[in-house]
């Protein structure tokens, strides 16, 4: 099975072909700051003729569904509608933040992805390795990342019959993790570990492999009914309210 994936919730956009005999056929990054879909669209096609895929050879389509860029969402979902109308196959939804801990496969520690919401808040969950599967503790959520932190840290906070700090470190990736890394620091001290550079943006080839795992299911949602995963309603929607 071929899978095209899509991850657009940040500005470090990816696109990547997964087969699931093969594994990893390709994948390109782009700094999707500037004209998104043009990009977007571009990385595609460059993809499939530098891996001599043919757009009708994908088998699914997997798209990043949030919570992240709302306007990075729309797009990224946008393209993978385009794509199954065209060619009639699936789309495939995967959370954001379930593909963004993969990147971690196998890691010992708490992983706690951290997106940047704005408005001093981050979009951001909590992750554990079981053997081969990636658990997901704490399900996704747009807060403060102070009072996560405290959250966590607190002894009320059971993982496992502990809490987080008295567990394990915890290891932080994304943006978000950038962004509030002294905060992060100061609160946990040395339960705090963060990802190399290259491991700090979510990846297609993680989206790609969640959806590989989801097809075999058997059953996929209809593309018309898909929406983005937002968590919290956009300025506009706000301001229209």
């Amino acid at each position: 099975m071929k899978v095209l994936a899509l991850e657009t919730a940040t500005i470090a956009g990816s696109v990547a072909i997964v087969d699931s005999g093969k594994g990893l056929v390709g994948e390109i990054r782009v700094d999707v700051r500037i004209a998104h879909a043009e990009r977007l669209m571009s990385s595609v096609e460059w993809l499939l003729k530098s891996s001599r895929v043919l757009i009708d050879d994908i088998d699914a389509f997997a798209v990043s569904i949030g919570p992240g860029s709302f306007t990075g969402l729309r797009i990224g979902l946008s393209t993978a509608k385009g794509f199954a109308y065209s060619t009639g196959k699936p789309v495939i939804p995967v959370p954001t933040l379930d593909a963004f801990a993969r990147t971690l496969p196998f890691c010992a520690l708490y992983i706690c992805p951290m997106l940047d919401a704005r408005k001093n808040e981050i979009y951001t969950g909590l992750y554990k390795w079981d053997g081969s599967v990636c658990k997901k503790i704490i399900p996704e959520t747009a807060v403060n990342p102070q009072d996560f932190l405290k959250k966590i840290k607190e002894p009320d906070c059971r993982l496992a019959g502990l809490s987080v700090s008295q567990a394990c470190p915890t290891v932080f990736i994304g943006e978000g993790a950038v962004i509030y890394k002294k905060l992060i620091q100061d609160t946990l001290q040395d339960n705090a570990v963060f990802a190399p550079a290259a491991r700090m943006s979510p990846s297609a080839s993680s989206v790609a492999e969640i959806a590989i795992e989801r097809s075999n299911e058997g059953a996929f949602p209809d593309p018309v009914s898909l929406t983005p995963f937002y968590i919290r309603k956009s300025e506009a929607e706000i301001r229209w309210k």
